[in-house]
């Protein structure tokens, strides 16, 4: 058996390096800017230990722009190198500095991080420079000056340099096409978005860009609101305030800081769009954290911050591994716990924000049980009283009248006219009028097993029937009065779609309602919610209602009397009712307007002539 080394040969990676490695050009801004804070930060550990007597005001970082050279320089005041460190650090390839400092000087201390990990960040500059040189002069007591310099391939120049400040100099020699990196606004702009929150001073052209603290790696308790909603317009320019926020400050098993804000939500909400941003030790990472928070909480803002993710090894996102998903669920919990407090604390408040934090709630609960089990006391319902409660506090209040059901509306204007039955009945109506409400009202029924959900023009409930009214007696046929109505309507509708019952209803000025069995309308709007081009009558089978027809309203009576008259009337007047039902319930198909329109108009015609006839005999 043979054994042997693996060898990496510079000329192969560094093309990779510069075209693979990393996905966006200006990632070297990032990279360089990092280890010079790194570098910064190395010295001032040292300090604290006693090993050197470096003054923290010498301790930023610099970026200089020469166009007619074309070059960008980034320096730092940190520990530099010695030609020994140099050889270590930068010729070898993928060997960490930051590493093997911090295990040297290990510390519990959360600011001491060194932000670099894989020891390639250095040659990310070869992606827009076609020569890089390093100057530098280690913090050492005797320590001589270093000149480094490379042009891409396999071989460099190492030789005594010329710096006389303790530090380092790494001047960029840009690409023909970098020519976006020799403009400050450029510059200013990446370095505001990755290096804002870095600890050290960061000047371009003696311009300084940091001025920013994170307020996540404050105290919460000595955060103010101000603070937060300061912090908050910082991230978020020119968006509404957010309705509350949770400050996440972690140190086991992992360690993580952060905030996640409770914006305003839209009328359109994309909940792939994940709006928290990621970072790495103060380091800009991504604009996405879609594996560290769970969908349901994609909709929040923010950052946050842990030097535990896994990153893939070009920084620009995170790789799954168990940390990550113990980190999405101890996030999970803080903001369960957060709205919970609230809650309890603070429930005019919490009610107020209902209509942005609602759609969070509901998702959590049906996409993750355990989420459910801390927020079910949170599940709030709007009546149509206007009060707020849960399910269990509306099957407690209603239970003598509707026992274990729960009667709702999707909408509280559109079925109106029947909700207005069940006010006059004393039986509260649930607004669900959410679009997430029919997939939560199917878990609910799953969760609570004796409850049942319905809405109110599903069936008629017995409690709108008033049985004292209701006319038994049969005519020659063998019909009560509810029996020849139903089949009048079922005579001039003729619809294979509608079916015809007739009732004693308890409001007078409801002539007729139209209901849908419960499950074939969730069915059918499941379905609807998948093809939202499917047209409303596709399916007849789905499209099957009642038509309940009120045998104590007044206009029954006068369309079946005027029928011995004008049965043609009678019969475009049976027709009117039906679809003015269907369309104040939202269910009159839009293909059936036009006719709907042109009957109407008939039917005022034949009313007006006979009000004007009657009148002149």
């Amino acid at each position: 058996m043979t054994t042997g080394s693996l060898q990496i040969h510079s000329e192969n990676i560094l093309p990779i390096i510069k075209k693979w490695l990393y996905s966006d050009k200006d990632i070297f801004v990032r990279e360089l800017v990092s280890n010079a804070c790194d570098a910064s930060h190395k010295l001032k550990v040292l300090r604290e230990r006693g090993e050197t007597k470096a003054a923290d005001d010498t301790l930023r970082v610099e970026l200089k722009i020469d166009k007619e050279a074309r070059t960008l320089t980034v320096s730092d005041y940190g520990v530099g190198m010695d030609a020994e460190e140099v050889e270590k650090y930068i010729c070898q390839l993928a060997f960490s500095g930051a590493e093997e400092f911090m295990e040297k000087y290990k510390s519990d201390n959360k600011e001491d991080q060194i932000i670099g990990h894989f020891g390639l960040g250095f040659y990310s500059a070869y992606m827009v420079a076609k020569s890089v040189e390093i100057h530098t002069l280690s913090y050492k007591e005797g320590a001589k000056a270093v000149r480094w310099s490379c042009d891409g391939g396999s071989d460099y120049d190492i030789e005594e340099g010329t710096r006389t400040t303790r530090g380092t100099d790494i001047i960029l020699h840009l690409d023909d096409d970098s020519d976006e990196f020799l403009e400050a606004e450029r510059l200013a702009g990446i370095l505001k978005e990755y290096c804002t929150f870095l600890p050290y001073p960061i000047y371009l052209d003696d311009r300084h860009i940091n001025h920013k603290e994170p307020l996540w790696m404050q105290t919460p308790s000595n955060c103010t609101d101000k603070d937060y909603l300061e912090f908050y317009r910082h991230l978020y320019p020119n968006t509404q305030d957010p309705l509350l926020w949770v400050h996440l400050n972690v140190d086991y098993p992992f360690r993580l800081q952060g905030i996640l804000y409770f914006p305003r939500v839209e009328k359109q909400v994309d909940l792939r769009d994940h709006r928290v941003k990621l970072f790495c030790n103060r380091v800009f990472v991504s604009d996405t954290c879609k594996d560290l928070l769970p969908e349901y909480l994609s909709i929040l803002r923010g950052a946050l911050d842990s030097p535990d993710i896994p990153l893939n090894v070009s920084r620009s996102y995170l790789q799954m591994d168990r940390t990550v998903r113990q980190l999405a669920k101890h996030i999970s919990k803080k903001v369960s716990d957060s709205l919970s407090a609230l809650h309890r604390d603070d429930r005019e408040r919490f009610i107020d924000a209902w209509k942005d934090i609602g759609v969070i709630i509901k998702l959590g609960a049906v996409e993750d049980e355990k989420f459910y089990e801390r927020v079910k006391g949170l599940l709030l319902w709007k009546t149509a009283t206007g009060e707020w409660i849960t399910v269990e506090d509306y099957i407690e209040k209603n239970k003598e009248t509707t026992a274990d059901k729960v009667y709702y509306t999707t909408h509280e204007k559109h079925a109106e006219h029947v909700l207005e039955a069940y006010k006059d009945r004393g039986i509260d109506v649930l607004i669900a009028d959410a679009g997430i409400d029919t997939y939560l009202i199917n878990f609910l029924e799953k969760k609570l097993s004796d409850t049942i959900f319905q809405r109110i023009d599903a069936d008629i409930s017995e409690a709108l029937v008033d049985s004292s009214r209701e006319k038994t007696v049969l005519d020659a046929d063998g019909k009560t009065e509810a029996g020849r109505l139903a089949d009048f309507f079922r005579r001039k509708l003729s619809a294979d779609n509608i079916e015809v019952e007739a009732k004693s209803l308890a409001r007078d000025e409801l002539p007729a309602v139209i209901t849908m069995h419960e499950q074939r309308r969730r069915l059918r709007d499941y379905m609807r919610a998948m093809d939202p081009d499917q047209p409303m009558a596709m399916d007849a089978h789905l499209d099957h209602y009642t038509l309940v027809v009120n045998t104590n309203s007044p206009l029954m009576h006068a369309i079946q009397k005027l029928d011995t008259q004008d049965p043609e009337l009678a019969g475009d007047l049976a027709h009117e009712i039906c679809e003015l039902t269907l369309l104040s319930q939202r269910e009159l198909d839009p293909n059936a307007l036009n006719t709907f329109i042109a009957r109407s108009q008939r039917v005022l015609s034949a009313l007006a002539s006979k009000a004007t006839g009657s009148e002149t005999s």
